[in-house]
């Protein structure tokens, strides 16, 4: 079935809610479900149709849920499934649809097949995993795994089981085994338990990591990997196998083609040519992926640390990846288009300027710039009121395993850092910048829970928060709230199916970019990435065109005042 043309997930604005720090409705300080039901007015007034929310299902939370020990269940700390099914009734009611989070690469080490795999052998759950034997033994007589593998967490990939004399690979931590995709039961269970939500209601899913099941045959040794240092990222022989799209397709056939649902995938290490092989608009894989690639502008590929290497971003570079995704995919696939996500630091504090003078405006523009190029605009919890990365004095007040393992690593075992190196690095990059509570008024916890936060709330909550957004009429809520009523109305056509065309590519201060729309209209973006006034000149239409939206309350013309962005609609 061709996925050309217009789509419904084309046209819509996804709002991810991470719901452990989204709305604690008990008091016992973790968000929830009902927490995420009471705030369903607000997002129906800010104007997203898609909720994307993160995984609820069953989980020890290793990994923040990302760990599911039971795919049919709700986690206990976020409620029960009488809770999801008012959630999805009363998003429905807003007209609004909900994108599960599926984690199907791997599972909890407390889910009953894992429980069943590593009892022995010979148990039939045994080869839902990955099973081998030792590849030797070192000097003291050590058991060495079966290959070189770094874990994503630090680490090997690999956990040795005393009982059964063997190890189990874990790209992840190791309560995260990964499954056994060559085993056509493990797909089989996972297709059912999709057809299983679909039937119950949900609108699609975001599939996580799902571009590293097909393991590469014979599971080779990693040449990337130094033999002197932990890995710090997925080994690259694992990314989009020879074996990912057929499974994809088989998954599609299965589950995905049989409803009218949305997909996305989240994949690392694949450029848009690869995308085009997923997301393609007659491939019947998924509809749209996330990709990576602007997420490593700000580090520095040859320090062997991974993201956690720190550099300036160049806007060329940034501009360079985007203007790709764009170009390469425009009448061929689906793309998506996010600056946060839960993995990720805050926008504003990462590619704009989050001082008191600037961080609405830079936000602003940066949500101008990504919310006018073609694919689906995703937007995450706290972004459209500007939400910042948070500097905890002490790493005791960190919670991401992610950025405990860092700091073990890093400072604590090899002293390569330095204790405040070691914090600076968390503070630019670490996933609790990502995770710390919505703040939603200037109340004790930022109104987030009457109990004690799992986690603190950045303490500029008094003066960042929803409510004191919705409370100014020139705030940057109002602001995503024009955005998104552009797309979703007059200006559809031209926001989200035109075609784009790239401007002043080595320009290193301003963004700007055509968007082509097929009656003969265009409209032209640009945006100032500095704290100071520049000038520009574009070619415009002499009287043709017109300022649909701007940060400025006013037109400069050829100035670009600091972070300044506006967009004109130009008649043929």
């Amino acid at each position: 079935m061709s996925n050309a043309g217009k789509q419904w997930w084309k046209e819509a604005v996804v709002y991810q809610v991470w719901p452990r720090s989204f709305q604690d409705s008990n008091g016992d300080g973790i968000g929830d479900i009902p927490g995420i039901t009471s705030r369903i007015p607000y997002l129906s007034q800010l104007g997203i149709n898609v909720i994307w929310l993160s995984p609820v299902f069953g989980s020890p939370n290793d990994d923040m849920g990302y760990d599911i020990s039971d795919y049919y269940s709700i986690m206990d700390e976020f409620g029960t499934m009488a809770d999801f099914d008012e959630l999805l009734e009363t998003a429905h009611n807003h007209g609004i649809k909900i994108l599960m989070d599926m984690v199907a690469n791997h599972t909890s080490d407390e889910h009953e097949w894992f429980v069943q795999s590593r009892a022995s052998t010979d148990n039939p759950y045994r080869d839902f995993y990955y099973w081998r034997d030792s590849s030797g033994v070192d000097d003291q007589g050590n058991p060495l795994p079966p290959n070189n593998w770094g874990s994503e967490f630090g680490g090997r990939a690999w956990e040795y089981d005393e009982n059964t004399d063997q190890w189990y690979m874990h790209i992840f931590s190791k309560k995260q085994p990964d499954l056994n995709w060559e085993n056509p039961k493990v797909r089989e269970a996972i297709y059912e338990m999709t057809r299983w939500w679909l039937d119950k209601g949900i609108d699609g899913f975001r599939l996580d990591a799902i571009n590293i099941i097909s393991k590469p045959e014979g599971l080779p040794d990693d040449p990337s990997v130094d033999p002197d240092k932990h890995s710090s990222s997925i080994p690259f022989v694992i990314h989009n196998g020879t074996k990912v799209h057929e499974w994809m397709h088989e998954m599609n056939a299965q589950a995905f083609s049989r409803y009218d649902c949305m997909t996305v995938g989240e994949m690392s290490a694949t450029p848009p040519s690869e995308a085009l092989g997923f997301a393609g608009f007659e491939t019947d894989e998924l509809n749209m992926i996330f990709h990576f690639e602007h997420m490593g502008v700000d580090s520095d590929p040859g320090a062997g640390m991974g993201k956690w290497s720190l550099q300036k971003y160049d806007l060329r570079e940034l501009k360079k990846v985007l203007n790709a995704w764009q170009t390469e995919l425009d009448g061929k696939a689906w793309g998506s288009l996010y600056w946060n996500n839960h993995d990720q630091p805050r926008v504003v504090s990462r590619f704009g300027n989050d001082s008191a003078e600037y961080r609405e405006v830079s936000a602003k523009m940066l949500a101008t710039v990504l919310h006018f190029m073609q694919g689906t605009p995703y937007i995450y919890q706290g972004e459209e009121f500007g939400m910042t990365n948070v500097k905890f004095p002490s790493i005791s007040d960190y919670r991401d395993l992610d950025s405990l393992n860092m700091y073990d690593d890093f400072v604590t075992d090899r002293g390569s850092l330095t204790p405040v190196e070691g914090m600076e690095l968390i503070y630019a990059k670490g996933r609790d910048n990502a995770r710390t509570p919505v703040q939603w008024d200037s109340s004790a916890h930022g109104g987030f829970s009457t109990g004690t936060p799992w986690i603190d709330v950045n303490p500029n909550f008094t003066e960042i928060n929803a409510q004191a957004a919705l409370d100014n009429p020139d705030s940057l809520f109002y602001y995503y709230q024009r955005l998104i009523s552009l797309r979703r109305g007059e200006l559809q056509d031209h926001m989200v199916y035109a075609s784009f065309k790239p401007l002043d590519a080595e320009d290193s201060e301003v963004y700007a970019y055509e968007r082509h729309a097929s009656n003969g209209e265009k409209l032209l973006v640009i945006a100032n990435f500095t704290d100071h006034d520049v000038e520009r000149s574009y070619e415009l239409a002499d009287g043709r065109q017109q300022l649909v939206i701007s940060n400025y309350s006013d037109d400069a013309g050829d100035t670009l005042r600091p972070y300044e962005a506006k967009v004109y609609k130009i008649s043929d």
